[in-house]
């Protein structure tokens, strides 16, 4: 029987009545579907795709017209969950109109029922704009992964004084501009407890610890796809990985031994077609008969 629907206001109300918000990346309509089966609550077309997906050293490359592209699919795939686009580099931050179409391009194009955007209350101006034109925006505070090389890399945030209390502040003004929720991404555990309980919205851990309203993990790293490396809060609920690596081993066993396709996997003629095949192709000269049906093709 088919759920219903989740919505940014069912998201909050989640919250409200204390129970957990489940999370996760997809970026492809096969992937999607299993995910919305499973009745997850939240869809993150993830800029993570810009790694796991394409390849990518990091989430600075992916464009806008390949987060369209990976959307396009993931909403083909889904029926219950609220599925969120992640802007990209470089979409945001130029210019406030700009970021208002490309916002609207999730929306418009690729299905989406909301973007995210990463950044504290410095990019709150975009993100009221943004709303204004009657999109809903999901926050990110903490390690914002599209500012690695102004932190320095893929490191902790918050994990000062003055830090921890930026956060804090950031949320907070994050919920007055609007936002239907905020990810937290690698703080203390402690200072994503004290975000959790000053605001109404919920908060969507991910290395936040587990006093958040929810988690999100890139489903290419909870599977043990994608293993190039491991952060701390990582945790591996499947080796999928492994599974794909064994199926194709023996895949090309049983091609090389001669073992598939077995009889049951092929498709055959009735005996009487077979014949008058058999039949014809011993009589003719099968190159001579090609060209000829060839010219005739080619006049």
């Amino acid at each position: 029987m088919s759920l219903q629907k989740m919505t940014t206001k069912k998201i909050i109300e989640k919250k409200q009545k204390g129970e957990k918000i489940v999370t996760l990346t997809s970026y492809d309509y096969s992937i999607a579907k299993i995910v919305d089966e499973s009745n997850i609550d939240l869809i993150l077309v993830g800029d993570s795709l810009s790694m796991v997906m394409l390849g990518y050293k990091n989430t600075l490359s992916v464009t806008m017209d390949e987060m369209i592209h990976h959307t396009k699919a993931v909403t083909r795939g889904v029926s219950n969950a609220l599925v969120v686009g992640d802007m990209p580099f470089l979409s945001y931050k130029i210019d406030i109109v700009e970021a208002v179409k490309n916002a609207g391009r999730f929306i418009q194009e690729g299905g989406a029922e909301a973007v995210k955007v990463e950044g504290g209350m410095e990019i709150c101006p975009t993100i009221k704009a943004i709303i204004n034109a009657d999109i809903e925006v999901m926050g990110h505070i903490g390690l914002t992964p599209q500012a690695i090389y102004r932190f320095g890399g893929f490191m902790v945030q918050g994990k000062t004084v003055d830090a921890a209390k930026k956060l804090i502040m950031d949320a907070i003004i994050l919920q007055e501009t609007g936002v239907f929720s905020i990810v937290l991404e690698s703080i203390p555990w402690q200072i994503a407890k004290l975000i959790t309980n000053s605001v109404d919205i919920p908060t969507i851990g991910i290395g936040a610890g587990r006093y958040c309203d929810g988690q999100i993990l890139v489903i290419h790293d909870m599977l043990g796809i994608f293993t190039e490396f491991k952060p701390k809060f990582l945790k591996y609920f499947g080796k999928v990985g492994d599974s794909i690596r064994n199926a194709l081993k023996s895949y090309r066993h049983e091609v090389e031994n001669e073992i598939y396709p077995e009889i049951e996997h092929s498709y055959e003629l009735p005996q009487n077609e077979l014949d008058d095949v058999n039949e014809w192709f011993e009589k003719v000269d099968i190159k001579e008969e090609a060209l000829k049906l060839n010219k005739i093709i080619q006049k």
